[in-house]
């Protein structure tokens, strides 16, 4: 393994851009729930982070043992991303429109909604197993460890802007996360099917 700079920075850049859907679906997140504990906080950035270490790894899997079967899934990576982000951006929108009594507190995002948030923003990580399929293990390992701390780190940000957002907005805080994710599983999907 040689964990030059160029190599370190490469991958901070890697992650910075596979972490910007991470970073918006987590600004939604606070936006949804801007009395949120730091607790809160790190799980949600920690969930987007593991995913972004995962499936580069998975990727990296693949192209070393299965990649024809791969290459046949990489088809579907841009329909599941929308079907996820649409279905939990369509529930959160549903939510806002819903007239809210006084003093009512937003509900805490469930492990199983921010599962499918993580999974769905990490998908197209994937492919980043192809982009380090030339690496040793360890050296993939490193890659994936760099863009999980990046994406963490960066989803801190998104959750914590979201959050200064969501108390300003109000009430209207659901609606808008809910179109953010709608519209983020738009653009992975245009942005997939124009390659």
């Amino acid at each position: 393994m040689n964990l030059t700079v160029s190599f370190i920075l490469g991958n901070i850049l890697l992650g910075v851009g596979l972490a910007m859907d991470a970073f918006s679906v987590s600004m939604a997140n606070g936006l949804n729930d801007p009395g949120m504990e730091r607790r809160g906080v790190v799980r949600i950035a920690g969930a987007f982070g593991f995913f972004q270490f995962l499936m580069p790894m998975v990727g990296w899997i693949c192209v070393h043992t299965i990649v024809q079967y791969f290459s046949a899934f990489q088809k579907l990576i841009p329909w599941i991303a929308l079907g996820l982000l649409g279905w939990i951006g369509g529930k959160m929108l549903i939510e806002g429109l819903k007239p809210q009594e006084a003093g009512e507190e937003a509900q805490e995002l469930g492990h199983g909604t921010l599962l499918m948030q993580a999974v769905a923003t990490s998908i197209d990580a994937l492919s980043v197993g192809f982009t380090i399929a030339e690496y040793g293990w360890s050296s993939a390992l490193a890659a994936s460890f760099i863009i999980a701390v990046t994406t963490f780190a960066i989803c801190v940000g998104g959750v914590m802007i979201g959050r200064k957002a969501g108390t300003k907005l109000s009430g209207k805080a659901s609606i808008l996360g809910g179109v953010i994710l709608i519209l983020i599983g738009i653009e992975i999907f245009v942005s997939n099917m124009i390659r």
